[in-house]
């Protein structure tokens, strides 16, 4: 048996409750994983409260790290004992025992604990795909000014550091002083507090009116129009989220007469399609974050009984860095 979370129709954090459930044999191509900690992550709001629809009942969570229990038939990558961490669909992490697909499950390197893995996984694995597979046109160059909205949530904390090892000039937005300064610490290069500054001017200021190459955007709605105009020519608005809610539709057109510009709206479970990707992509994440250049800040633990707070908490722009439930 094992404690998990499920939800049996899409609401605010009331929905979440928590069951026991029984968890069988791993199939084909699947393993048993018992967790160590779990991370939380905005997808999860989503999928609760249905901007994105799933099947109902449905349970929730997108990653966490643990230890292999059982390994189906055709899995050659992970063995029983191995330590894991993963960020992977479907969702289900929520959990202390559970069985998945072992596609995008990968080793957990020695030097990584428990807790860094479950908080890393999808939030770095994003970072990953953002900066070194999401690219402007004329790509990027040390040197190169970026925009990076909520720089001191847990994909900003970890963007802002790989950005600043890159070489990359990153110019984050938060809501408060306190949330700049963190960023600031984490390698940011310039910090604008939406509450208080105009980012799109500062955003000019700062670029001597040449704008930016790429905007990285998880916010959504509200930052959409001025986060277009932030864009030189033939620059990338790279949404990935939706925290204010979706952005508006708009007319092709309107492309064209802010300077031939591009607009793509990404999502890390394409990147993670294939066994191959999935682990190239965490072995640079690894990497990054082993060599120290990368520190996985996790700022709030709940216990799993505590998930509705959890939520809240995360819904309400109260938490910064990475969040984890602990088992």
């Amino acid at each position: 048996m094992s404690k998990a979370i499920r939800i049996e129709h899409n609401g605010g954090p009331e929905v979440l409750q928590l069951i026991d459930v029984q968890v069988g044999d791993p199939g084909p191509g699947e393993i048993r994983i018992r967790h160590k900690a779990v991370g939380l992550n905005f997808i999860d709001v989503y999928q609760r409260d249905g901007l994105y629809k799933l099947p109902m009942p449905l349970h929730l969570g997108m990653e966490a790290s643990g230890i292999v229990e059982a390994v189906g038939e055709g899995v050659s990558h992970l063995k029983v004992g191995d330590r894991a961490a993963y960020a992977s669909q479907p969702p289900g992490s929520y959990c202390e025992l559970r069985v998945m697909p072992a596609k995008c499950v990968c080793k957990l390197p020695d030097a990584i604990d428990f807790d860094t893995g479950a908080a890393m996984m999808l939030k770095g694995l994003t970072a990953q795909y953002l900066l070194k597979r999401t690219l402007p046109v004329q790509g990027l160059q040390a040197g190169d000014h970026i925009l990076f909205h909520a720089a001191a949530g847990g994909v900003g904390l970890i963007a802002t550091q790989w950005a600043k090892a890159l070489g990359y000039q990153l110019i984050g937005t938060a809501g408060s002083d306190a949330k700049c300064k963190l960023a600031l610490e984490h390698g940011a290069a310039h910090m604008i507090n939406y509450n208080t500054e105009d980012f799109e001017a500062r955003v000019k200021e700062i670029t001597g009116g040449k704008g930016v190459k790429v905007v990285y955007d998880s916010v959504g709605k509200d930052t959409w129009e001025k986060s277009l105009n932030c864009l030189s020519p033939f620059g990338l608005m790279a949404c990935f989220g939706n925290a204010s809610g979706p952005a508006p539709a708009f007319a092709p057109a309107m492309l064209a007469a802010k300077g031939s510009i591009y607009v793509t709206r990404q999502t890390l479970f394409t990147h993670i399609a294939t066994r191959e990707t999935t682990q190239e992509m965490a072995d640079q994440l690894f990497d990054v974050v082993t060599s120290g250049k990368v520190k996985i800040r996790i700022d709030q633990r709940y216990p799993l009984e505590q998930v509705q707070q959890a939520h809240r908490d995360l819904e309400a722009r109260k938490t910064t860095g990475c969040t984890i439930l602990t088992l």
